[in-house]
């Protein structure tokens, strides 16, 4: 009996791991922008959607429509944007990608490339009109370096996660 028992909170003990390596790694890339960082204009892409978008586009079923609420409203308390804007912009990200991925016929690398370009100029610019309604400065032009820092570093992040879930599973 006790080793039924030890077998089920070993299967416990893996299923959370298996949950708990994707949310670790987003929570790493918002904790990212916490290194002293001194610049004129923004170049820090936003890792921690990077890394959710890395995560989504790997696995679609390990987030939950959800999922951007939590961990938008987790970057937003250690980014410095306005409370509700991630979790706001990273759950509209989230129900596009859904529908996106309901109607489209087939993916593969290059379609999941410009499905994060677009959302990650749609959050960088979403960002900056939420933070120009709170009192922010509105200028397009500082955002270029960030944007283009976001789009070139995807496939290096998507890279890492891929990796990540290869340790994940081999668990």
């Amino acid at each position: 009996m006790s080793r039924l028992r030890g077998a089920d909170e070993n299967l416990a003990l893996v299923r959370a791991q298996l949950s708990l390596i994707p949310a670790a790694s987003v929570i790493a890339g918002s904790l990212l922008c916490l290194i002293p960082l001194v610049a004129q204009a923004p170049l820090m892409p936003p890792l921690a959607l990077m890394v959710f978008l890395a995560w989504r586009f790997l696995r679609p079923e390990v987030w939950p429509i959800w999922a951007g609420l939590p961990f938008g409203l987790f970057d937003d308390l250690l980014s410095g944007n306005p409370l509700g804007s991630g979790m706001l912009l990273w759950t509209i990200i989230l129900l596009a990608l859904d529908i996106a991925e309901n109607r489209a016929m087939w993916r593969d690398y290059w379609i999941d490339w410009f499905a994060a370009t677009g959302a990650l100029t749609f959050y960088i610019m979403g960002a900056m009109v939420l933070n120009a309604l709170t009192g922010g400065g509105w200028l397009i032009v500082p955002l270029l370096p960030q944007i283009a820092a976001s789009i070139l570093l995807f496939p290096l992040v998507l890279r890492l996660c891929a990796r990540l879930d290869r340790r994940r599973l081999m668990l």
